[in-house]
């Protein structure tokens, strides 16, 4: 089993900045792909951003490319999202999610997920 643990959301000016961290632990090395994905009220559950444990491989929803960076430090097995230009459309809970499987995944069909994080963009 994999075990992530987010932080860093909060309440933030449109136009601000925030970083998100998840912190994963227990089988990381089966880890091949993490990813952000986030959830506003009454809506489903979007692809935000995505890497590849290993070589660092990125990909991102059209809706933020060139605003969010996703990173990982593989020596602390952390993952991030750098959130900037925030927009009032950002708001929403952000999910840290981890698969085993290979390849380009974008649905939220991941194994294993965080608890969420809550990021408020005010207007």
């Amino acid at each position: 089993q994999v075990q992530l643990v987010e932080s860093g959301g909060g309440l933030v000016q449109a136009g601000g900045s925030l970083r998100l961290s998840c912190a994963a632990s227990g089988r990381t090395f089966s880890i091949s792909n993490m990813a952000w994905f986030r959830q506003a009220p009454g809506k489903e559950r979007e692809f935000v951003a995505r890497i590849t444990w290993s070589v660092g491989s990125t990909y991102y929803a059209d809706s933020v490319k060139g605003r969010f960076t996703i990173s990982r430090d593989n020596a602390k097995n952390t993952l991030y999202l750098q959130m900037n230009s925030l927009k009032p459309e950002d708001t929403a809970v952000y999910y840290c999610a981890a698969d085993r499987r290979l390849g380009l995944r974008l649905s939220p069909d991941y194994e294993h997920w965080g608890q969420g994080t809550q990021v408020t963009v005010a207007s």
